[in-house]
């Protein structure tokens, strides 16, 4: 695949190693007059266009006219993109070289019969492509959400009193739980706030009610049963939303049904006996160096202090390393480990106690590299599933202490219901996947 064979800057090493970043794209594939700024989309066989909402138009076309399947095409990140790549390669190449041919009324007549194409995440090319435009729209997704988290020139109007509100998004969000019972979910949970509430707001403005989403005749009527109703929520199924939860975007090739199955609000009805299975089974996290493990992170930390001379809290307090850079530090170790190779003079060794032997008697376990080698989109996904240690990351303390120096809000969990604190914590996320871990076993 000649678009995505290159090396990914500092982290590549070596052909079977190297890690591959977010695909740049040609502004005119199979000589088709569209830029990357356009809002249509081309045909990947001929000059035919559709704007890209009208997305199922152009899969029906190609299903049509050119015989063409796209498997689960609500899973690629950036349609509009993956069909201007398939385009080029096409072009190039026959389609029989990439897609599997299925042929209908096979018994039939020879005349009656149809041969159509499908492409999908079978081919390690389709798959690769697809894994990569995840990454970019990831990528981008995060950066937006850590700009959001730390802005401080938020301004917005109170959707139910018609107050005002600026500084942090968090100000405004906490005010509508606390005084109004109205509750879109923690703000670090959320992203394109601003459009969030824009799209909330519009539906207030034309008498909808967001939750069982009827319109009433007017603003009172609607107030009314909001309030009676307990409709002060929004509708979990409406997929208009879903875009607004990072959740939906960190899982490649699940779909956003399946995250919002596993939604905290879709545990309500065993929340106690939930909780309580998760403080009799502890989840243990796993050392960075060694086998050891933990059931919490302070007695990992230590371990690793006394055991291995690295030093965690202290590296991401003199850092300043922020949630996100935590976890991709945590990926690059793993990572670096599993190879057995000493991350900061790149020696690699027979064995993982060769390694550590090497890392501790050289100090090099205590030193990073330089950050642009680890601080690099790809970390963001775990090396090893379920990485407990990755659920116990926090932000340092200077970052904390910064953050309170500049008077920016510090969001908690309203605590003065129970019912609430449980419908809305990220534990019930955490519980939800180890206890299907557990089911496997």
């Amino acid at each position: 695949m000649a678009a995505s064979r290159g090396a990914a800057g500092p982290a590549a090493r070596g052909d079977t190693e190297c890690i591959l970043e977010p695909l740049s794209l040609p502004e005119s594939p199979g000589g088709v007059d569209v830029v990357e700024s356009s809002p249509y989309v081309p045909c990947i066989f001929c000059k035919e266009c559709y704007v890209l909402a009208e997305q199922n138009q152009l899969l029906k076309h190609m299903i049509i006219e050119h015989k063409l399947v796209i498997a689960d095409v609500k899973l690629v990140a950036d349609f509009r993109s993956y069909i201007l790549y398939w385009k080029r390669r096409f072009a190039v190449q026959p389609i029989t070289d990439f897609c599997s041919v299925i042929r209908t009324n096979s018994k039939a007549p020879l005349e009656e019969q149809d041969n159509y194409f499908l492409l999908c995440d079978a081919l390690p090319e389709d798959r690769l492509l697809r894994e990569q435009l995840q990454q970019k729209k990831l990528r981008e997704i995060l950066e937006q959400q850590q700009q959001e988290r730390y802005d401080t020139s938020f301004h917005s109007m109170c959707m139910f009193c018609d107050q005002e509100f600026t500084g942090n998004r968090s100000v405004l969000l906490n005010h509508m739980a606390r005084e109004h019972a109205f509750n879109i979910g923690l703000p670090d949970n959320i992203v394109n706030c601003y459009e969030f509430l824009a799209v909330l707001q519009g539906k207030l403005d034309n008498l909808q009610c967001l939750y069982c989403e009827k319109v009433f005749r007017d603003k009172n009527t609607l107030k009314d049963h909001m309030r009676k109703k307990q409709h002060r929520r929004i509708n979990a199924k409406n997929k208009e939303y879903d875009k607004f939860y990072i959740i939906n975007y960190l899982e490649f090739g699940k779909s956003w049904e399946e995250v919002q199955s596993e939604d905290d609000r879709e545990l309500l009805d065993n929340l106690e006996e939930d909780w309580s299975d998760w403080e009799e089974h502890p989840v243990c996290a796993v050392c960075l160096f060694c086998e050891q493990q933990a059931d919490t992170t302070e007695k990992l930390y230590l371990h690793m202090q006394k055991s291995h001379g690295f030093h965690f809290p202290k590296i991401k307090s003199e850092h300043g390393l922020n949630f996100y850079q935590q976890v991709k530090l945590v990926n690059f170790i793993r990572r670096e480990i599993h190879h057995c190779r000493c991350y900061n003079c790149q020696e690699k060794f027979e064995s993982k106690g060769g390694l550590i032997s090497h890392m501790e008697e050289t100090k090099h376990i205590a030193f990073l590299p330089a950050r642009s080698t680890w601080d690099q989109p790809q970390y963001y996904f775990p090396t090893y599933e379920n990485d407990t240690l990755l659920c116990t990351l926090s932000d340092s303390e200077d970052a904390k202490a910064d953050d309170q120096s500049e008077e920016v809000p510090v969001v908690s969990e309203d605590i003065s219901s129970l019912k609430a604190l449980k419908q809305s914590s990220v534990l019930n996320q955490l519980l939800c996947k180890e206890k299907k871990n557990q089911e496997k076993f």
